[in-house]
């Protein structure tokens, strides 16, 4: 998944009063560190359920604060799969 708004983050984080560590912690990392990188803008995506850990722990729904990431190849490989069939 991808960060929307960092600093929409940003805000919620200081609007609830919740710290990095915290936010990490409920998001099952072990270090801070890589929240912090997504803070800063030095990273922008992660994984699918530290994300929705995110967004429950700051309670607000997971597509406010983050897009899926879509792999293109995988979909054309998928059309050409169903485009194959329906030919067949």
């Amino acid at each position: 998944m991808e960060l929307r708004d960092r600093k929409k983050l940003q805000r919620l984080m200081i609007v609830q009063d919740v710290s990095q560590r915290e936010l990490a912690k409920a998001a099952g990392w072990k270090s801070h560190s890589y929240l912090g990188r997504l803070l800063r803008g030095e990273a922008k995506t992660l994984e699918t359920e530290p994300a929705l850990r995110i967004a429950y722990a700051l309670r607000v729904g997971v597509e406010d604060l983050f897009l899926t990431k879509v792999d293109s190849s995988e979909y054309d490989s998928g059309q050409r799969h169903v485009n194959k069939k329906v030919a067949a």
